[in-house]
């Protein structure tokens, strides 16, 4: 195994036995986007690989920062691509924000306010917290005037920040309001990706983008629970 091993700091060794490699080894987690598909494009070599594996017994996780969709969409995507993967399989960030506030015993009286996309909405219900914001909130503006005040609910306990294609300023001063007003209100960013692979023709920028916002408007760092973060790894390695 010390051909395996390395240290965080230094760079990842060549491959020299790929077989001791898999013999050695019980669980593969997996990223999705830029491994298993780009866009909706499945990357060649993706269906053998998984097959191998499979047959040899090992565990697969697949992991993706990605929360604009829920596991079970996401198994509806692995199909359409032909591969066969369980919902208990998948790891979305989606899911890891309705996990971490499961962990922490998140008070069901409070609610969670959402700047991203359905997956977060779905996976939210399905743990049963209140949520408000999302898609929704994508088509609704600040008229802005004189004296104009922008209330916001103050039994807001969490704001969850996510890849989101219906970003706006709206969302943005109502989550900051909720951060900086409401006592002990959580900042929880799914993942702070810097780039996503939306289609396979570029680079699209990441829900890093809509993190960073928040973090300019509050000056707070956000918990992130999507890849690399401590909770998914500690999540993964005790389910």
């Amino acid at each position: 195994m010390e051909s395996f091993v390395t240290k965080a700091s230094a760079s990842a060794q060549p491959l020299k036995n790929a077989d001791e490699l898999i013999d050695s080894v019980e669980t593969f987690i997996f990223d999705c986007d830029g491994v298993i598909w780009k866009g909706d494009k499945l990357i060649d070599g993706v269906p053998e690989t998984l097959d191998m594996l499979r047959s040899k017994g090992k565990r697969l996780v697949f992991v993706t920062n990605n929360s604009t969709k829920s596991r079970k969409q996401y198994g509806k995507k692995f199909e359409t691509l032909g591969l066969t993967v369980t919902e208990e399989e998948i790891f979305a960030s989606s899911f890891a924000a309705a996990a971490y506030l499961k962990s922490i015993d998140f008070p069901k009286d409070k609610k969670v306010y959402v700047v991203g996309e359905d997956g977060i909405l779905k996976e939210l219900e399905l743990a049963g917290f209140q949520y408000l914001g999302g898609p929704e909130d994508g088509g609704k503006k600040i008229e802005l005037k004189p004296g104009f005040l922008m209330e916001h609910d103050k039994d807001v306990g969490a704001v969850v920040v996510g890849f989101d294609r219906y970003f706006n300023y709206y969302k943005v001063q109502y989550g900051t309001l909720c951060i900086r007003e409401n006592p002990g209100c959580l900042f929880i960013a799914t993942n702070r990706d810097a780039v996503t692979h939306l289609t396979d023709a570029q680079e699209w920028a990441g829900g890093g983008s809509m993190v960073g916002a928040f973090v300019g408007s509050t000056q707070r760092e956000p918990l992130v629970v999507g890849k690399p973060s401590t909770f998914m790894m500690d999540y993964l390695a005790n389910k």
